[in-house]
C-alpha cells in the first residue's frame, strides 16, 4: 500500500533539501563530477549511434574520448593563446580608444565636452582606469577561472569522470530505474523523458549553436581584418547561450572596435556590421530552429532568471546547473498545472456533477413512462 501523501511529501522534500545543501556545501568539490556528468550526457547519443553501427560500448567510448582529447589539445594550443594575446592587446589599446572617442565627441558635441564637464572628466579617466585595472582584471578572471576549474581538473579528473560515466551510462540509468518507488515509477519515467527531451533539445542544441556562431563570428571578423576579431567572435558566440545578450555585447564590441580601427573606411565598418546581421539571420532562421527547436519549453526570461539566481546563490557551480535545474522545474510545473486543471480545485462542483454517468441526468430517461402494472406482473 502506498504511503500517505503527507509522508510522501515529507520524504521528497527532505531529499530535495539534501540535494540543495549538498550543492551549497560541497561546491567546488563536486564540480569535476558535474562537469564530467554533463560531458557524458552530452556525448551519450553519439555513443548510442556508434553502438547501433556495430561498435561495442567500450569501443564507442574510446573513440569519442580520442576525438574529444584531440580537439581539446588543438583548441588549447591554437586558439586559447590567441584569445589571451588579443585580450592583453585590447587592454593596452583601451586608452587610445577612449582618447579617440573623446576627440570625436569634442568635435561633434562641443557643448558636452567643455573642460570640467561630467562627460569630459569621465572619458578622461576611463582609458587610464581600464589600463590600470584591465590587466589586473584579466589576471583575476584568468586566475579565478583556473582556481575553480584548474588545469589538473581538466587534464585528469574531468576526462576520467566523463569517460567512466559515458561507459556505464546505460547501466547507471537502469540501476536508478530499479530503485524508483514502484507506485510512482511510471510517472517518474514520464517526467524523466520530458526532462531529457528539454535538456537534449535545449542544452545540446544551444551549445552547438554557441560553438557554430563563435566559429563563424571569429573566422569572419578575422577575415574582415578586425584586429580583435577572434576575441569579439568568441564573446559573441559564447554569450549566445543567454538570449539576446550575445548578439548585443558581441555586436557592440565588434562594431566599436571597427569604428576605432577603420574610422572613415565605412565599407569595412559595414562589413563588420553585416557579419553580425548575417549571423543573427542564420541563428534565428536556420541554426536555432534546426538544432534547438521551438518546443523545449524554456522561455528566455525564465532562463535569464535561472542563470542569475543560481549564479548568485551557488557561484560558478550554480551557473553550471542552472539550465538543467530550470528545465526540470519547468517540466514539473507543467506537470503540476496539468493535474491542477484536471482536479476539483480548478473545475469545481459543476465538473464533478457533470462527470457522473449520463443516464442519471438524462431528462429523456428520467421522464420516460415506467412499466404498467401488467408488465410488472409479467416480469
Amino acid at each position: 500500500m502506498a504511503l500517505p501523501v503527507r509522508q510522501q511529501m515529507t520524504y521528497w522534500g527532505a531529499g530535495l533539501a539534501v540535494l540543495v545543501l549538498t550543492l551549497w556545501g560541497l561546491g567546488d568539490v563536486i564540480l569535476p563530477f558535474l562537469v564530467g556528468g554533463a560531458i557524458a550526457y552530452f556525448l551519450d547519443p553519439l555513443a548510442d549511434r556508434l553502438e547501433r553501427a556495430g561498435a561495442s560500448r567500450a569501443v564507442a567510448t574510446a573513440t569519442i574520448a580520442f576525438i574529444a582529447t584531440t580537439a581539446f589539445v588543438v583548441i588549447g594550443l591554437a586558439i586559447v593563446p590567441t584569445l589571451v594575446r588579443q585580450l592583453s592587446d585590447l587592454v593596452e589599446t583601451a586608452p587610445a580608444i577612449a582618447q579617440r572617442l573623446q576627440a570625436f565627441l569634442t568635435s561633434t558635441f562641443p557643448s558636452l565636452m567643455e573642460p570640467g564637464s561630467a562627460v569630459n572628466e569621465a572619458l578622461a579617466g576611463v582609458g587610464e582606469a581600464i589600463k590600470a585595472r584591465g590587466a589586473e582584471l584579466a589576471q583575476t578572471l584568468l586566475s579565478s577561472a583556473m582556481g575553480v576549474v584548474n588545469a589538473l581538473v581538466f587534464i585528469i579528473v574531468v576526462p576520467v569522470v566523463a569517460f567512466y560515466m559515458l561507459l556505464d551510462w546505460d547501466h547507471m540509468v537502469a540501476k536508478i530505474d530499479a530503485l524508483l518507488p514502484r507506485d510512482h515509477a511510471p510517472t517518474i519515467r514520464h517526467l524523466a523523458r520530458e526532462i531529457d527531451r528539454v535538456l537534449s533539445g535545449f542544452v545540446r542544441g544551444q551549445l552547438s549553436v554557441c560553438l557554430i556562431l563563435a566559429t563563424f563570428y571569429g573566422v569572419a571578423l578575422m577575415a574582415a581584418g578586425l584586429n580583435f576579431g577572434l576575441l569579439a567572435g568568441a564573446v559573441a558566440g559564447m554569450l549566445t547561450f543567454i538570449p539576446y545578450v550575445g548578439a548585443l555585447v558581441g555586436g557592440v564590441l565588434a562594431i566599436g572596435l571597427a569604428l576605432y580601427q577603420f574610422w572613415g573606411e565605412w565599407f569595412a565598418i559595414g562589413i563588420v556590421a553585416g557579419i553580425f546581421a548575417v549571423g543573427q539571420f542564420l541563428e534565428g532562421n536556420i541554426i536555432t530552429p534546426r538544432l534547438v527547436g521551438s518546443s523545449v519549453g524554456l522561455h528566455p526570461l525564465w532562463l535569464i532568471f535561472a542563470l542569475s539566481a543560481f549564479g548568485t546563490l551557488f557561484g560558478f557551480v550554480g551557473m553550471l546547473v542552472a539550465v538543467p535545474v530550470a528545465a526540470m522545474i519547468g517540466v514539473l510545473v507543467r506537470f503540476a498545472l496539468d493535474h491542477y486543471r484536471e482536479g476539483r480545485l480548478y473545475r469545481g462542483l459543476e465538473w464533478q456533477q457533470s462527470s457522473t454517468p449520463a443516464t442519471l441526468h438524462d431528462p429523456s430517461l428520467s421522464d420516460a413512462p415506467g412499466p404498467t402494472d401488467g408488465e410488472k406482473k409479467e416480469r
